[in-house]
């Protein structure tokens, strides 16, 4: 074990973050650090790496252990060249090298006596050398900088002219090249394209040192992690496995947390109702009954809600109308800024009900030709045509169609204004914007909230093509489920453009590559795409129709396994009608149904005669009492004596009653229940 995390809390502002995270990490570790945003993942990281002090709790490290750590924002201060940089960070590996050259010098004159000597020196620093992976470090520097998405053209470009995402790329490779025991990385995946997220994978699952990682990339934490740390309401539970068998387990787990919490509500909610049937039978035994029950109530453990679907945004796309069966035609597009040619020849077809992800690396044109296929952009040559009845709504990654002055009040009645006060508001509450949220201006609004908007406004819209440029990003892992399920249900078509593989994977039919202006369309899911670009006699000329830089929607991919894991639109509705036919349940289930209704009607009817016996004897005892508190009555010790034992047998018939409906009670509660999970 080289870290251990015992008791964490943290707090900021009053609001707790972490409130009890304990776990530990071994030497093979890699963790993919989980959980929804606000969960305290980057906190976890930060306070890890020393930058910030827990409140309570400690945190225990192996001694000398050496840490990596690379946050979000990474700040670079360096006026070297990426090499140099680069290079820089083995720079005990360079002070061995120079010193072993100036060795090599000094034996070519040193006398016989000396010669001894400095061979041993030269010895012991060279196996250093080589158990340091010291001859392979150039060649390590370069292979990590291409990796990252650096050509050797760009090595000697200074660090001060990179953008923020080729920074933090630097900032990776020189932790990559360091090698620390224990590397933490925030987010590595935000800045790269889908070539430097498949290096990275490969680089990382040979990774032989310990890892923690936080990231919403999916795809890469399935391929990476060999362990989930989940991050729940402030507590910490571990998984073993990929993030895919984390999910399945999570699930479960939170499906049988959300059983026990609604059993603990419903175990309260009926002591509450008894005890509250008691007091109003106000009797002296009962009030007894009752206030023994309130002090049992008082020490029932109360579980804690969990974060349930309920909590998250909810999103469904509903075509107003269906469009024809042709929804896209493209021919001859091409586009170029300046001397900056992107793609030429293309000729694209889109089918009512297709899913077509665009993907290449960056700059490969895969926005631009979604623009024009949306209209904002216009095609140097060529032509896009829509079929009947088509109507496009398109998603911007930069949200450049949100006002930032307006509140996102504004931004739906302004686009909506035939929708009342009460219909935007709970819109807006199922986008997670409640109470005063909804006065927020867009401009103070984080990307995940804008991004909520313009899928608000993108559910509104009611198209039946669906235009969607980098539609994950920003959105949390919780968003990017709810919003898969909306795109694998939905029935009109969709084209979109995306980094986000498991994304992809989970509800594209087509794949469309854009690399160095060349188109190449796959007919599958993402795992279908790497299988065929993993295949020796895969041959990408067959696969465009035309010539290079060109592809048709009926070119590639109608064998076996095409489409894999994802269904067509028409299997699809075919599985819908199958399942919409089938009957609710089968005779034997009727049956059951049918008995256990019985059951507790009979179990009410039993609770109503109980507690109208107990109504029809209390009457009678306080009958009693009015009796007994008369003169005549008071003055004849026989009637006396026959009106108390009369009263004592009624006390005794009472509280018997009293258990009785208090177990029929329960019985029916249980029946119920039982009932619930069935």
């Amino acid at each position: 074990m080289i870290l251990n995390v015992q008791h964490i809390c943290k707090s900021y502002g009053g609001n707790d973050i972490l409130k009890d995270v304990s776990f530990h990490v071994e030497e093979h570790d890699r963790i993919a650090v989980n959980g929804i945003n606000g969960a305290g993942k980057t906190t976890l990281l930060r306070l890890i790496a020393g930058e910030e002090t827990p409140d309570r709790g400690s945190i225990a490290m192996e001694k000398d252990l050496e840490t990596g750590y690379l946050p979000q924002n990474p700040l670079s201060f360096s006026d070297k060249s990426i090499y140099e940089e680069m290079i820089g960070v083995r720079d005990d590996l360079l002070r061995t090298e120079a010193r072993l050259r100036d060795l090599e010098q000094q034996m070519k004159t040193a006398g016989s006596s000396l010669l001894k000597t400095l061979y041993e020196r030269y010895e012991q620093l060279n196996q250093h050398y080589e158990r340091s992976n010291g001859y392979a470090l150039e060649s390590r520097v370069t292979g990590i900088l291409k990796g990252l998405g650096f050509s050797e053209a760009e090595f000697d470009k200074p660090v001060p002219v990179l953008s923020g995402g080729y920074k933090t790329r630097l900032e990776l490779g020189k932790l990559l090249l360091r090698e620390p025991r224990l590397l933490m990385l925030d987010e590595p995946t935000n800045h790269l394209d889908i070539a430097s997220l498949t290096w990275l994978e490969g680089y990382l699952k040979n990774w032989t040192n310990a890892l923690l990682l936080v990231s919403h990339d999916r795809y890469f934490l399935d391929r990476i992690a060999t362990k989930v740390l989940d991050l729940d309401n402030g507590h910490a539970r571990m998984y073993t496995g990929g993030y895919s068998a984390f999910s399945e387990k999570k699930a479960q787990i939170r499906k049988d947390m959300m059983k026990a919490w609604l059993n603990n509500q419903a175990a309260i909610r009926h002591q509450q109702e008894v005890i509250a049937k008691l007091k109003q039978f106000n009797r002296e035994k009962s009030i007894k009954r009752a206030e023994s029950r309130e002090k049992l109530l008082e020490k029932t453990e109360r579980l804690e809600k969990p974060f349930d679907v309920d909590d998250a945004m909810r999103l469904h796309f509903t075509p107003s109308c269906v469009s024809g069966t042709e929804v896209l035609c493209a021919e001859d597009l091409s586009k170029s800024y300046g001397s900056e040619h992107l793609f030429s020849h293309v000729k694209l077809e889109l089918r009512r009900g297709e899913k077509l992800a665009i993907i290449g690396p960056n700059g490969t044109g895969k926005t631009t030709l979604l623009k024009i296929i949306e209209g904002s952009e216009q095609p140097d040559t060529g032509f896009v045509e829509y079929g009947a009845k088509v109507r496009t709504a398109y998603y911007d990654q930069e949200h450049h169609n949100l006002d930032p002055d307006s509140t996102v009040f504004e931004e739906i009645s302004d686009a909506y204004p035939r929708m009342t006060e009460t219909e935007i508001r709970n819109l807006l509450a199922s986008f997670l914007f409640t109470g005063d949220d909804v006065f927020k201006q867009i401009r103070m609004l984080s990307g995940g909230e804008r991004g909520r908007v313009s899928l608000a406004k993108l559910m509104l819209s009611k198209a039946n093509l669906l235009l969607l440029d980098e539609p994950t990003n920003h959105l949390d892992v919780t968003s990017r489920e709810i919003l898969e399920e909306a795109i694998r249900n939905y029935e009109g078509s969709v084209v979109y453009v995306s980094h986000d593989r498991y994304f992809i994977n989970h509800t594209c039919t087509s794949i469309l590559e854009l690399e160095n202006g060349r188109f190449v369309l796959y007919r599958g899911n993402y795992d279908y795409y790497l299988e065929k670009k993993a295949d020796p006699f895969f041959d990408p000329d067959k696969a465009v129709s035309g010539s290079p830089g060109s592809m048709s929607g009926g070119s590639h991919g109608t064998g076996p396994g095409a489409g894999k894991g994802v269904p067509s639109a028409a299997a699809s509705s075919s599985a819908r009608d199958v399942q919409d036919k089938q009957p609710p349940g089968n005779k034997e289930d009727y049956a059951r149904q049918k008995e256990r209704k019985a059951r507790l009607q009979k179990l009410k009817s039993r609770i109503s005669a109980c507690e109208a016996e107990i109504h029809g004897k209390e009457e009678a005892v306080s009958e009693i009492d009015e009796a007994l508190r008369r003169p005549d009555i008071a003055s004849d010790h026989v009637e006396l004596e026959k009106l108390s034992s009369r009263r004592t047998g009624l006390e005794k018939e009472l509280e018997a009653l009293y258990r009785e409906w208090e177990s029929l009670s329960e019985q029916y509660e249980a029946e119920k229940e039982q009932g619930n999970e069935g």
